[in-house]
């Protein structure tokens, strides 16, 4: 007998880097509200791959998402669509507006095209104009992760040059 597609699941992971290790612990959670329709009746296996990629994460100080983490698809550069990017339906990962956080986004761009974090970071300060990131207001932020998305997609090598003009330079080694 199968499960209502109603369930929640929630899984508990732990990675331990070496033997002595106490352990970093991770937490999965899902259900039909906050998982893609390409994965409904899957909830089971995304609450788990969840809570080991949560572990992981603690344990290796990964700061992007997971994929699985966003709750909705990406769009595939072969879906012949045009340029509007399709949510599936109750794939809103918890937000009542059924669009994914600007952080997710951004996540997922920098994922997409394999950009490097930490100079996306800088350079959305910069864009933003402001010290950090954080202290962009929302419109700055929406407004930098729709230029990034436009210019990776039309001249990524132009993108990446921009990128790497944030690189620290490292100090000459005697």
């Amino acid at each position: 007998m199968s499960e209502p597609s109603s369930a929640r699941w929630v899984f508990r992971a732990t990675v331990y880097k070496s033997p002595r290790s106490r352990g970093f612990v991770g937490y999965g959670d899902a259900d039909p509200s906050n998982v893609s329709s390409l994965v409904h009746g899957a909830e089971m296996r995304v609450a788990g791959t969840r809570a080991v990629n949560r572990a992981l994460r603690k344990a290796y100080g990964i700061g992007l998402c997971s994929v699985e983490e966003l709750g909705w698809a990406p769009r595939s550069n072969d879906s012949g669509s045009s340029g509007q990017s399709k949510l599936p339906v109750n794939g809103n990962n918890g937000h009542p507006n059924g669009q994914p956080r600007l952080r997710d986004r951004l996540c997922l761009l920098i994922r997409r095209y394999k950009l490097d974090a930490s100079l996306v970071k800088a350079y959305a300060a910069d864009f933003c104009n402001t010290p950090t990131l954080r202290e962009a207001s929302k419109d700055q932020v929406e407004a930098f992760i729709n230029d990034l998305a436009r210019r990776a997609a039309n001249d990524l090598p132009a993108l990446i040059c921009q990128l790497n003009s944030y690189t620290k330079p490292q100090e000459a080694q005697p």
